[in-house]
């Protein structure tokens, strides 16, 4: 890869963590391709709903850039989804996405960051005071805030401010809905370039890259031979009998289809405070 080109389609500043990852680590050239509308494949603000999971939006950002560069080696993409995490209930989480695609090979390879560190939030208001407290609380103005119409206590398109970072615009905002409506929608920015959580979570996904790029499958030499489940069953360290902790990871080739089962590095036993016979 070293030399190579790698065109990253975005509006949102997100080569500020992944160029120097790659550059450094890959010896890939990453070159910018803001003229790529890249909302065309889904906003957070729902203006244009993504079609399809947050990979075929990533993958289809990553040819969309290749079609429009036409010479570079490579496609890059990032996507994130926000929500309810998926392993701990009511917490909100965040997952990122990362996307490389070789054009030559037709290889495409992820990586991956899931965490609860994220500000995603949203509320209805009645009052100022109300929305002040909720901007404090997701860490404006250093996090960008999104308001707009509510209706039913539902978020309403017919208008949207985005992108509000001066606190000055953010009391106007929400003063001029609270006039119209009686009731405000603050919710958080999610674009890259005002979220400075989102973009340290798309810096730990562009590391995860580079160890999945590097990962190859004792097989076929393919890179990205990644794990893709877990094995259950870890024994209890008092009866044995065994418990959800997982005791392997499975890795897998996307290329030939090789397939191991590794158990985890120094984890023998899980704790007889995780048995339900041991400590009911």
């Amino acid at each position: 890869m070293t030399g190579a080109t790698a065109v990253l389609g975005t509006r949102h500043g997100k080569e500020r963590v992944i160029a120097p990852i790659l550059e450094t680590e890959l010896g890939l050239r990453v070159e910018v391709l803001a003229t790529l509308d890249t909302d065309r494949f889904g906003t957070f603000t729902r203006e244009v709903p993504r079609a399809g999971s947050f990979r075929e939006a990533a993958r289809a950002k990553a040819q969309a850039a290749l079609a429009e560069h036409g010479r570079a080696e490579f496609g890059l993409a990032s996507e994130g989804s926000f929500g309810p995490h998926p392993v701990i209930p009511f917490v909100p989480g965040g997952i990122e996405m990362v996307l490389l695609i070789d054009r030559a090979a037709k290889l495409e390879l992820t990586g991956m960051d899931v965490t609860i560190e994220t500000n995603f939030d949203h509320c209805e208001v009645a009052n100022l005071a109300d929305a002040l407290a909720f901007a404090a609380q997701v860490k404006f103005p250093a996090h960008g805030l999104i308001v707009m119409a509510c209706r039913d206590g539902q978020p309403v398109a017919e208008r949207i401010v985005k992108g509000i970072t001066d606190p000055p615009a953010f009391q106007q905002a929400v003063g001029e809905e609270l006039a119209k409506h009686g009731r405000a929608w603050i919710e958080t920015d999610m674009r890259a370039h005002l979220n400075p959580t989102r973009m340290r979570s798309i810096e730990r996904a562009t590391r995860s890259l580079v160890a999945n790029v590097r990962s190859e499958c004792p097989a076929c030499r393919r890179p990205g031979y990644i794990v893709v489940e877990h094995v259950r069953g870890l024994p209890c360290a008092d009866c044995g009998l065994p418990k959800q902790r997982p005791q392997a990871e499975v890795l897998v080739c996307a290329g030939c289809g090789h397939r191991e089962e590794r158990p985890l590095a120094g984890v023998t036993t899980a704790s007889p405070g995780e048995c339900g016979w041991c400590n009911p």
